[in-house]
C-alpha cells in the first residue's frame, strides 16, 4: 500500500508499510494517545514509516497542528506494543493510535503547543464519533503499558480534552494528609485498591500486596488523572479520584 484515502479530512497521507489486519474485532473501541519522544517530529514520522522499525501509528500530529495519516483506520497499526486494558491484550487490534509530536520526558516534558492540542481535540472528536468509542476508552499509552511507557506524560492536558468532549475525567481530589499505601504494604485495603484499578481497566494482579507492579499502575493512573504528584504512592487524593471516576462510569452509575 503506497497511498490511501485519508479518514480524517484534514490529514496528509504518508503511508507506512507497518500494519496488518485487525484481529477479532469489527471496529476499534480504544483511542490511544502517545508522544513521539524523539527530538524532531520529522524524524519520528520517518521512523513510523520505516519498514525496519516495525512500529507505526494511524496518525501523527505535528507541533504546528499538521496531521499526517500513516495507516488507514480499518487496519491494525503497530503502536501499543505489549499492553493490556480491561483484560484484553491485543490493544493494537482494538485501537486507533495517535502520536503527538513532543520530545517528552527525555527533553524535560516540553509544553504541548495550543495549536497542536486544538488539532488533537478535533481529530479525537472525529475518531470517537466515527467508531463510537466510549469516553473512558480514550487512553494514554502509559495506561495500557504501565512502567514500560510514560507517554503522553503528566503535562498532557487531559482536562482540556474532556472539556471539549474527549475522554473521561473528574477534578482530582486535593492532595493532603491521611492514610496512604506504598510498596511493601499488604492487606485488604491494598486488595481493594487493586480491585478498583482493575475495575477501571488497568492490568494488574489482585494480590493484596503493594508490589512494584501495583506501584507502576498507581503512577500511571496519577500520570493521567492526578497529575500534580506522580510518585506511585496511593494517597487519599489518588484513591478518592479513582473512586470518583468509577462512580461516574455508565456501568456503575
Amino acid at each position: 500500500m503506497t497511498s490511501f484515502q485519508a479518514d480524517y479530512r484534514g490529514a496528509e497521507v504518508s503511508a507506512s508499510p507497518n500494519h496488518n489486519e485487525r484481529v477479532g474485532v469489527d471496529r476499534p473501541d480504544i483511542l490511544l494517545l502517545h508522544y513521539t519522544g524523539m527530538p524532531s517530529a520529522e524524524g519520528a514520522q520517518a521512523w513510523l514509516c520505516n519498514p525496519e522499525s516495525q512500529v507505526s501509528s494511524h496518525y501523527i500530529v505535528h507541533e504546528d497542528g499538521r496531521v499526517v495519516q500513516m495507516v488507514p483506520e480499518d487496519r491494525r497499526a503497530w503502536h501499543a506494543g505489549k499492553s493490556v486494558w480491561g483484560g484484553e491484550t491485543d490493544i493494537n487490534s482494538r485501537s486507533i493510535g495517535i502520536e503527538i509530536a513532543n520530545a517528552g520526558h527525555p527533553a524535560g516534558l516540553p509544553d504541548y503547543p495550543d495549536r497542536q492540542i486544538e488539532t488533537v481535540i478535533e481529530l479525537c472528536l472525529e475518531c470517537v464519533k466515527r467508531h463510537d468509542i466510549a469516553p473512558e476508552r480514550v487512553l494514554a499509552h502509559s495506561d495500557v503499558a504501565p512502567i514500560r511507557k510514560v507517554d503522553p506524560g503528566e503535562n498532557f492536558p487531559w482536562d482540556r480534552l474532556h472539556r471539549a468532549g474527549v475522554g473521561h475525567w473528574v477534578e482530582p481530589a486535593p492532595i493532603g494528609g491521611g492514610r496512604f499505601f506504598q510498596r511493601g504494604d499488604r492487606g485488604q485495603p491494598v486488595e481493594a485498591l487493586q480491585s478498583m484499578l482493575s475495575l477501571y481497566g488497568y492490568g494488574l494482579e489482585i494480590s493484596g500486596e503493594f508490589s512494584p507492579q501495583t506501584e507502576g499502575v498507581v503512577a500511571a493512573f496519577q500520570r493521567h488523572f492526578r497529575q500534580a504528584k506522580v510518585d506511585g504512592v496511593a494517597d487519599s487524593s489518588t484513591i478518592e479520584t479513582l473512586h470518583k471516576l468509577l462512580t461516574t462510569l455508565p456501568r456503575f452509575a
